[in-house]
């Protein structure tokens, strides 16, 4: 059992600027979520290939997040020890972001492997570099997390990082529509992104670099000792063991129970989620807008209002983070956001009306809070001081993995749903109420890894 160090408790300023980097990344991440199929769309791709252009990112994370976590477990330099990946993958994901929004500006037209022509090739290898260096830039925060706040004060924390990461994916969620609302065109000639949303991508890199920088420069790492002696770990044991140190495989089969039951849970709604980052657009467009034209000026106002959405299920998250600590057991909390979740998802094929919209959102809103903060919560409580980064890493394959999946077989479900782009958010209700029933399965007691 993890006997823990009587370490002076954090203050909210210190557990704040632990995760003010993640406000910026999290804008990166709403403006790939909300946006990436309607530049793909907008580029050519039909509703049945959405899908297949999801496959890639989350790819890239299940191999690359294990390798950041196990690295920087062993990563102790002058910069600190999950800062510098931080650092590495703000600056990739900056650089990416100005370049995906002009795939359809660089003269690819034509027609090359697979019936993809050059802006979505371009666009498509973008976004596997986008995703994979927000991944590498949100990961080492949970990491810092779990290696500097204690087992009691680990629930604030991922409170505090969940409000910023809502925070975050409101002010990027409402970029589109905040400067066609200043006067920067919505539209554009056929097979260009228009420059609002270029614009929002310009934007959103800015912030994300400079938040960041903030907690780069704001947050200092405990250095071995002292981390040590925070998770109750014998220096001299990890050296000896150092010479036989575990492979992720075989940290992996030593995970605890509590890994691989949360990771059903997030099996569950992750894919659900992946269906609606696929499909709001064209659902929206076709139920509100009566269109499933990407070059149509409803199509884009329907990205626009995509944005709007998901801001209300930002705010709808951030409200619903306030609640979830009031409830005295973790699975209740996880299945009653859930639930919440599922009943948004689902009323949204029955909706026709934009404005009402905005209440199915908010519901969504639950899920998103729980998923945020919970199941680290859960796991971190179930590990020891040694090892986190890579579990956390592992961990990340609990993500990456269902989005895959969901990916893989987007086409097919679409057709069973009548190529209903609606719908396909229904089916993302379902595999929440999925996940209600896979939380049954988790157990909150702490356990020592081996």
């Amino acid at each position: 059992m993890q006997t823990e160090n009587k370490q002076k408790p954090l203050s909210f300023a210190q557990m704040w600027n632990l995760s003010f980097g993640f406000f910026g990344v999290q804008i990166a991440y709403a403006l790939q979520s909300a946006n990436i199929s309607r530049i793909f769309a907008t580029l050519g791709a039909d509703p049945h290939q959405l899908s297949f252009f999801w496959i890639l990112p989350p790819l890239m994370g299940m191999i690359v997040q294990p390798l950041i976590g196990k690295w920087s477990d062993r990563t102790w330099c002058r910069m600190g020890r999950r800062k510098p990946y931080l650092l590495v993958g703000a600056l990739v994901a900056v650089i990416v972001m100005a370049f995906l929004p002009n795939a359809g500006s660089l003269n690819f037209s034509s027609r090359l492997m697979l019936g993809l022509n050059g802006a979505m090739w371009f666009g498509l290898f973008s976004l596997i570099f986008l995703d994979t260096s927000i991944n590498v830039a949100m990961q080492p925060f949970k990491m810092m997390v779990g290696d500097m706040v204690s087992e009691k004060q680990k629930a604030q924390a991922y409170s505090i990082q969940s409000l910023l990461c809502n925070a975050g994916s409101l002010v990027g969620y409402l970029f589109p529509i905040f400067f066609t609302w200043i006067g920067i065109a919505n539209t554009a000639p056929k097979g260009v992104i228009p420059p609002s949303v270029v614009w929002s991508f310009y934007c959103g890199a800015a912030i994300l670099i400079l938040c960041v920088l903030y907690t780069f420069m704001k947050v200092k790492e405990m250095p071995p000792k002292e981390y040590a002696a925070f998770h109750g770990i014998d220096l001299k044991k990890q050296e000896e063991e150092k010479k036989n140190e575990p492979g992720l495989l075989k940290l992996l089969v030593h995970a605890p129970k509590t890994f691989w039951t949360v990771g059903l849970v997030q099996f569950f709604c992750w894919a659900a989620f992946m269906y609606m980052w696929t499909y709001t657009n064209g659902a929206v467009a076709s139920n509100c807008w009566g269109t499933t034209d990407p070059a149509s000026e409803g199509y884009q106002a329907a990205g626009n209002w995509v944005g709007v959405l998901f801001a209300v299920q930002a705010v709808g998250s951030i409200l619903w983070a306030l609640v979830i600590p009031k409830f005295k057991s973790l699975k209740l909390s996880y299945v009653v956001s859930l639930v919440i979740g599922a009943a948004g998802f689902i009323s949204v094929l029955f909706i026709h009306n934009q404005y009402l919209l905005l209440g199915s959102f908010f519901l969504i809103g639950a899920a998103w809070a729980a998923m945020l903060a919970l199941p680290f919560t859960l796991l971190t409580n179930s590990l020891s001081g040694e090892h986190m980064g890579s579990y956390l890493g592992l961990f990340n394959c609990t993500i990456c993995l269902p989005q895959i999946v969901a990916a893989a077989v987007g086409g097919f479900v679409l057709r069973l749903v009548g190529q209903s782009q609606a719908a396909m958010l229904a089916v993302a209700g379902v595999l929440l109420l999925c996940g209600c029933a896979a939380v049954s399965l988790v157990k909150e007691h702490k356990t020592t890894n081996k």
